[in-house]
């Protein structure tokens, strides 16, 4: 599999479309999606609030789409854009379904398991290592994220305001 920085970007870019739905549906902004080849073969966005669902991640949604399509729970060959490090829950699912590489874009310090909290990835005892690259367009990934909890901060600061009041 060759991989170039163009390549890259162009499918973190479909990984940031899926985020602005999720953004769209009042989700946290985080977008996925996993390629075989040059095809993608899974979509998606986080689900959690709507779907009232904690596994609803958006790298969970994709690999579940992908496995649904391609018929079947293993994906060797794969890789899986996500526009946020994954978390402990999706790097189990990526390392079960054997994801062969991980792009992220934007790392989560609180969360993340590539590298921020801990490398899982490079825990020599666990059966399946996914290669991982972080940081493309980490950018644009980070800034939607904080858009969206500076958007929330901003409602939930006026919502209190509107309580203060209403209790005078």
């Amino acid at each position: 599999m060759a991989h170039t920085d163009d390549r890259d970007r162009s499918f973190m870019q479909q990984a940031i479309g899926q985020a602005m739905l999720a953004r769209q549906a009042g989700e946290v902004p985080v977008g996925a999606v996993v390629v075989l080849g040059e095809a993608i073969v899974g979509l998606g966005y986080n689900r959690s609030i709507a779907s009232h669902d904690p596994s609803a991640h958006a790298e969970m949604i994709a690999i579940r789409d992908a496995a649904a399509r391609l018929g079947n729970y293993r994906l060797p060959g794969c890789e899986l854009f996500v526009t946020l490090e994954p978390c402990a829950m999706c790097a189990g699912v990526i390392q079960h379904a054997r994801i062969a590489r991980v792009v992220f874009a934007a790392s989560d310090p609180k969360t993340g398991v590539c590298g921020s909290v801990i490398d899982l990835f490079a825990i020599g005892s666990l059966s399946h290592h996914a290669t991982v690259q972080g940081g493309v367009m980490a950018e644009e990934a980070g800034s939607l994220l904080r858009a969206f909890f500076a958007e929330r901060r901003h409602a939930q600061r006026g919502a209190r305001a509107r309580d203060t009041e209403d209790a005078a």
